[in-house]
């Protein structure tokens, strides 16, 4: 039986081991939810950076940017991180470059893996179906709030977690610790999520209708998949 295994920061990755595991990045708000809303609405490859400045190069080049710095956009750059750029304009056959403050440093921190995907509730179904039709072991990466845990990644690993249960190994505490946390409060999510401070962050910056999107479950049957330095979006359809 397979193994699953969840850490919670990437602060946490230098003790784990990525050979051979398929890492699944998560930030609910907003990246990885970003990136599922852009590949599944017209933008064909997202290249994730650590820095802005990386971001700005790839500008030059003809890149469309997205960039993200403690919730709001920095100047110089075309698009921020909200998941519903993608859904008010037609940006179709365009690459983008973009970074954040925690999603996409979690993704250059995994490189060392077998394979990368992005996960998020918007294609949850439709990642758990993937993983099931991998042989490799699992880690689920909680791109957290600059090193530190948050509740909106845990309750996404959790809902990984408890919909795998039978086929893997919950190997580690954590990954037993947000199944639980996902059994709690499967039924009152966004309640529980009020009182986390990213949630609460996101809403004194004004992006309420950022964070009901971020919430939806299974609108998109797309894994972003990262290859060879960029995202692109593979139709994987629940069994």
């Amino acid at each position: 039986m397979k193994q699953l295994e969840v850490c919670l920061t990437p602060d946490l990755l230098q003790h784990y081991s990525l050979e051979g595991k398929v890492v699944v990045v998560i930030d609910v708000f907003r990246a990885t939810t970003t990136m599922v809303s852009a590949l599944a609405n017209g933008i064909s490859r997202i290249t994730p950076v650590a820095t802005l400045k990386e971001c700005s190069a790839l500008k030059e080049k003809g890149y469309l940017t997205a960039a993200e710095r403690n919730g709001k956009k920095p100047g110089g750059f075309d698009l921020g991180n909200s998941p519903l750029n993608y859904l008010k304009h037609d940006y179709s056959g365009q690459q983008l470059a973009m970074t954040t403050s925690n999603g996409t440093l979690a993704i250059t921190k995994s490189i060392a893996a077998h394979e990368i995907i992005i996960g998020a509730f918007i294609n949850m179904s439709a990642v758990v179906a993937y993983l099931r039709a991998q042989s490799q072991d699992i880690l689920l990466l909680c791109a957290g709030w600059k090193g530190r845990i948050n509740t909106e990644d845990s309750l996404f690993a959790g809902a990984v977690a408890h919909l795998l249960a039978n086929e893997t190994e919950l190997a580690n505490d954590s990954a037993v610790a947000v199944q639980s946390l996902y059994q709690t409060h499967e039924t009152n999510m966004e309640e529980f999520l009020k009182e986390g401070l990213h949630f609460n962050r996101l809403q004194r910056l004004g992006l309420d209708e950022d964070i009901e999107f971020c919430l939806k479950k299974d609108e998109y049957n797309l894994v972003p998949t990262y290859k060879n330095g960029v995202l692109i979006g593979v139709v994987y359809h629940p069994q």
